[in-house]
């Protein structure tokens, strides 16, 4: 299947509603090379939103409505690193089959912990980066939103791949916008906003050729328990 620009542009943000808890400063002491790559403490990225509640680290993305069920696989490799012992993105996103490159770039041992979902046909895997540049090229064959990546020697280093059938999908950035490839064909759809503590909403879109549509999502703190 070849996609076909159709004109149709789908932007919007994602807004977080509600106070979230305040972030945690990570204890770097146990590996001083960790601590050495920051010139202040840095902590985690369970709410990262601007000053207006733009919400970043959001997946977005086409969850049903889709009539074509076979996408070419991108040629491209996207690169999930390891900086200043964080993950970095925090939030990505790939298609089924599609090779991405998984590099460390600090200067000390890293082990890259991929964990899907219990029951998901996408098997874990685990391996060391002991050496500074090492770049490792791994690919999903099953859709899954999100498998989790963790690494055992930094217990706060997380990270999160998205992995859709489709090319029909985005992250939000730090103020919270969105927006997704081209090629989508006039219809109706299910849009998905799945943020890793906010949790999910989504919208019904109807879009037609050479429109631009704007959808934006609130999300909200969940209560305190």
């Amino acid at each position: 299947m070849v996609l076909v620009d159709s004109g149709i542009e789908i932007r919007g943000k994602v807004t977080l509603s509600g106070t979230p808890p305040p972030e945690l400063t990570i204890d770097m002491t146990h590996d001083p090379k960790c601590g050495a790559l920051h010139s202040q403490p840095i902590s985690t990225r369970h709410y990262v939103a601007d000053s207006s509640g733009g919400l970043a680290n959001v997946f977005v993305y086409v969850k049903s409505g889709l009539t074509e069920k076979h996408f070419p696989v991108p040629a491209d490799a996207p690169l999930l690193d390891q900086v200043g012992c964080e993950y970095t993105p925090y939030v990505m996103g790939v298609q089924v089959n599609q090779k991405f490159r998984i590099k460390n770039s600090d200067p000390t041992l890293h082990n890259v912990h991929a964990i899907p979902k219990p029951g998901s046909a996408n098997k874990e895997f685990n391996f060391a980066q002991p050496v500074k540049d090492m770049v490792t090229e791994k690919s999903f064959p099953n859709p899954e939103i999100l498998v989790r990546f963790k690494c055992e020697v930094h217990p706060w280093m997380f990270g999160y791949v998205g992995v859709l059938e489709h090319p029909f999908f985005s992250v939000t950035g730090v103020n919270g916008e969105f927006r997704l490839p081209p090629g989508l064909r006039p219809g109706r759809y299910t849009l998905e906003a799945t943020h890793l503590k906010a949790g999910t909403v989504s919208q019904e879109i109807d879009v037609r050729r050479g429109e631009k549509t704007t959808v934006d999502f609130t999300m909200q703190v969940p209560a305190a328990r």
